[in-house]
Parts: C-alpha cells; structure tokens; sequence
C-alpha cells in the first residue's frame, strides 16, 4: 500500500508539472534542454513512471516559474485561496487592537485543533 500512495503521489506531481509546462509553452524537448534532462525523463516524470532528484526539482520550479509547494500540491485551491485572501484584507480594515484579538483568537483555534489531531 506504501507504493501505491508514492506512485500516486508521483503521478499527481507529474501531471502539475506538465500542466504548468504547457502553461508557459515550452514542448517536452526545449523544457529537457532547460532542465538538462533527456526528453524520455520528462515523459516519465510527467506520467509519474520515475521520482527525480532535489536537482532537478529545482531546476524545474526555476524554469516553470512556479513556487515549489504549488508543484507539490500544497497550495490551497484557488477558490480557497480567495476566501483566505478576503479574510486577510478584513483583518487589515481592523483597528490595530481588534486586529490582535483576532489573530490571538485564530492562535488559539489552531493550537486547539492540533492539540486534538494529537
């Protein structure tokens, strides 16, 4: 079962990168030359067939123009992502001392909800 969940997870990563490969209009073969890579790895790191290194991860982020933890996956959606935004500029609004009530009270949830989990 372990292999299963890294084989998805390796085929989820792949298909990030190729979305964003195709986003920013590079072919298999000029993103392989940017990379310093063989066509035949991307493919296969592009269909989630092989794991690559730290390297070549970096190399990809730099060259796809993308923050490593969206590639990976971690990066809420981008609906989410509005939600926490509009949250944020409402906070911002706030006076500086409702400001802090509300995110010692955020802190305290979140402390809450963890200690939970545990």
């Amino acid at each position: 079962m372990g292999n299963r969940a890294v084989s998805q997870g390796l085929i989820e990563l792949g298909e990030r990168i190729r979305k964003r490969r195709q986003e920013v209009h590079l072919s298999q073969e000029a993103f392989a030359e940017k990379a310093g890579i063989s066509v035949n790895t991307v493919s296969r790191v592009e269909g989630g067939q092989t794991a690559m290194s730290i390297e070549i991860f970096k190399k990809m982020v730099e060259i796809l123009e993308v923050d490593a933890d969206e590639l990976l996956g971690k990066c809420p959606k981008e609906k989410e992502k509005k939600k926490y935004d509009t949250l944020v500029r409402r906070i911002q609004q706030l006076k500086e001392n409702e400001q802090k009530i509300v995110l010692q009270t955020m802190e305290v949830l979140i402390d809450g909800i963890n200690k939970f989990h545990k």
